[in-house]
């Protein structure tokens, strides 16, 4: 954690910012909550649970500041709440999420599945393509077989 803290440390520094104890109470949550997709009132509430005297405008702007920086990922699964993602280490893109219409779970997809697709909009297109994102609504297996289950 802290190695990848300190990466993320050298990218402010690289684009004028500094690590302010806001800034890295906000990282720290998400670093520690990586796989619950936090909203940023999620993500304050655990702030303050380690900063007391830190602000929910403050957290919005850290979460804003480390989205334009691509260090978090701001998504949202379609039922309007944006959630914060901890971009991983060296990604290039934005990974690939699966969203159970049933029980709301959110998975993760670490690999790169739309490589060929990028060339053919760039090449087709002459579009550069600087980013992307997908993801995937539908029924997880758990909830595949309560429904069969039930029938």
């Amino acid at each position: 954690m802290e190695h990848r803290l300190e990466g993320i440390k050298k990218q402010l520094r690289e684009q004028g910012y500094k690590l302010t104890p806001q800034r890295e109470a906000t990282v720290r949550v998400l670093m520690e909550r990586e796989e619950d997709h936090l909203s940023a009132e999620d993500i304050f509430f655990l702030v303050k649970e380690k900063a007391p005297e830190i602000g929910l405008a403050t957290v919005y702007r850290t979460l804003e500041l480390l989205s334009e920086l691509k260090i978090v990922d701001k998504i949202n699964f379609g039922d309007g709440v944006s959630r914060y993602d901890l971009r991983k280490e060296g990604a290039k893109h934005f990974h690939h999420h699966l969203v159970c219409m049933e029980c709301g779970s959110v998975e993760e997809i670490t690999d790169d599945l739309l490589k060929d697709v990028e060339k053919i909009v760039e090449n087709d297109w002459k579009f550069q393509v600087k980013d992307h994102r997908l993801t995937f609504h539908g029924i997880c297996e758990q909830c595949q077989h309560a429904i069969v289950e039930v029938k």
